[in-house]
C-alpha cells in the first residue's frame, strides 16, 4: 500500500502548480496525496486528481489588500517589515495553523517549504519524516547569497553562506511568536529556541524544484540536497478560448505581458504604459487582465495556461516569479523580467546571465520609453532567441518530478 503524502502549498499559483505536478507523479506510483492550499486553487487540485484540504487565507488576497501593500512597501526597513508582518499575519495565523494540523492528520510523509520550519513541527507531531521544498536556491552555500539577500555577496563566500541562515532566522523570529504557542497548546510539543529548528531542518532531505541548467548545483551542498529539475504541471482540462485562437491566427506572434498577482501603485497607469510601449516597439500584445479592455492589436485574457500560451508567443514579459520564469524558459521564449520584490530579482539576473533576455527592468522603473527599448532588444536580438531556444530544449528533456519521486522513495525507505 502507498503512503499518504501531505504537501503544504500555501503560496501563489506559481507555488501550487509545481506541487500538483509532484502530487500527480506520486499518485502515479500508488501514493495518496493531499494538498493544503487556498480555496482559490481547489479546482486545479481537483483537476489534478489530488485530495484537497483548504487553508483559510489566500496569499494573493493578502498581498492585494491595503495591509499587504504596506507590508511590501516596508520590506527595505527590517524593523518596519517585522512589525507589518506580525500585524498582517496575526488575523490569519491561528486559523492557518489549526487547518494545517487538521489537514496533516494521517500523513506518512510531509513536504513543506523552509519558511517557519513547518515541516519540522508536523514531523515531530506526527512522528513521520519530512522533506523540504525549495522553489528558489535557499540552501546555504558560499557560491552565491540567498536570493532575498543579494548584498551579502559583497562579503564573499562567508557572507554568502551566512545570508541563508540570516533569512531563515528572520522568518523564524517573525513566526516563533505564533508557532511556539501552537506547539505547546495544540501539538503537545515543547517550544523551540531560536536555533533548535535549524538542527532538524539542515538534516532533512531537500528537494530543489528547479533545473541544474538554470541554477548549477554548488559543490558545497551536502548529499541531502537534490536539484531535481522543474516540476512541470500541465493543466489537463484547459482549452483556449476562440478569441485567443483567432487573435493568434490574425498576425505575427505577439508578446505576452503579465505580472501575476503583483500590482504596481497605479495599475491603470501601468496598463497604459504597457500598451503604449508595445505600439512604440511595433508589437502586438497578449495581456493578463480584463478581457473587456481588448483592442485590435492587444488581446487581454483572464486565467490562461502558460504552458499552452507561452510557446505561441514571440517573447514573454513577466514579474520573475519562480513558476512563471520556469514556464517561459521551458517554452523556449526570451523573457524580459520586471521584478517587484523577493526572489524575482534573482530570477531576473539568471535570465540575463543565461542570455535568454535583456537587462531586467524593475517594475518601479517602468516607463513607455524604457519598456519600448527593452521590448525591441527582447524581440530583435537573435542571441536572446537562440539562448532561450536551447534552454527550452534542455528543460523539456528533464523529468523533475520523476527525479523527486526517486529521491523521496530512496530517502524514506
Amino acid at each position: 500500500m502507498g503512503r499518504t503524502v501531505v504537501i503544504f502549498a500555501a503560496g501563489s499559483r506559481g507555488d501550487v502548480q509545481p506541487c500538483l505536478a509532484l502530487g500527480r507523479a506520486l499518485t502515479g506510483q500508488g501514493d495518496t496525496v493531499r494538498v493544503l492550499a487556498s480555496v482559490r486553487y481547489q479546482h486545479l487540485i481537483a483537476e489534478a486528481g489530488l485530495d484537497f484540504h483548504p487553508l483559510p487565507a489566500d496569499p494573493a488576497e493578502i498581498i492585494e489588500s491595503a495591509e499587504g501593500q504596506e507590508l511590501l512597501a516596508s520590506r527595505s526597513n527590517p524593523v518596519a517589515f517585522v512589525r507589518s508582518f506580525s500585524r498582517v499575519l496575526r488575523p490569519h495565523i491561528t486559523l492557518i495553523l489549526a487547518q494545517t494540523q487538521s489537514g496533516a492528520k494521517g500523513a506518512d510523509l510531509v513536504l513543506a517549504p523552509t519558511f517557519s520550519f513547518l515541516g519540522v513541527h508536523l514531523s515531530q507531531y506526527l512522528n513521520v519524516p519530512h522533506a523540504i521544498i525549495h522553489f528558489q536556491p535557499s540552501q546555504p552555500t558560499g557560491t552565491f547569497p540567498h536570493p532575498l539577500a543579494p548584498a551579502a555577496r559583497l562579503l564573499g563566500p562567508l557572507g554568502n553562506r551566512l545570508s541563508f541562515d540570516a533569512v531563515d532566522l528572520a522568518s523564524w523570529i517573525m513566526c516563533r511568536q505564533f508557532i511556539n504557542p501552537w506547539r505547546r497548546e495544540n501539538l503537545g510539543l515543547p517550544a523551540l529556541s531560536l536555533l533548535a529548528p535549524f538542527r532538524h531542518a539542515r538534516r532533512a532531505p531537500v528537494l530543489c524544484a528547479f533545473s541544474p541548467t538554470i541554477v548549477p548545483r554548488p559543490s558545497d551542498w551536502g548529499p541531502n540536497v537534490h536539484v531535481t529539475g522543474y516540476w512541470h504541471h500541465q493543466q489537463p482540462m484547459w482549452e483556449p478560448p476562440r478569441e485567443l485562437l483567432a487573435f493568434l491566427a490574425d498576425g505575427p506572434p505577439p508578446v505576452y505581458v503579465g505580472f501575476g498577482s503583483m500590482k504596481t501603485s497605479d495599475p491603470e497607469e501601468t496598463d497604459n504604459i504597457v500598451r503604449a510601449a508595445l505600439r512604440r516597439a511595433g508589437l502586438r500584445g497578449v495581456l493578463a487582465g480584463d478581457p473587456a479592455t481588448s483592442e485590435d492589436d492587444i488581446l487581454v485574457v483572464g486565467d490562461t495556461s502558460h504552458q499552452w500560451l507561452f510557446p505561441r508567443m514571440a517573447a514573454v514579459v513577466h514579474h520573475g516569479g519562480a513558476g512563471t520564469t520556469a514556464s517561459a524558459l521551458r517554452a523556449g521564449r526570451p523573457s524580459l523580467v520586471c521584478p517587484f520584490f523577493g526572489d524575482q530579482a534573482y530570477w531576473a539576473s539568471r535570465v540575463r546571465k543565461l542570455r535568454a533576455g535583456p537587462e531586467p527592468l524593475p517594475a518601479r522603473d517602468l516607463t513607455v520609453i524604457a519598456l519600448a527599448q527593452r521590448l525591441r532588444a527582447l524581440t530583435r536580438n537573435t542571441v536572446h532567441a537562440e539562448a532561450a531556444r536551447q534552454l527550452g530544449g534542455a528543460l523539456q528533456a528533464e523529468d523533475g518530478t520523476a527525479r523527486a519521486c526517486h529521491v523521496l522513495n530512496k530517502c524514506m525507505s
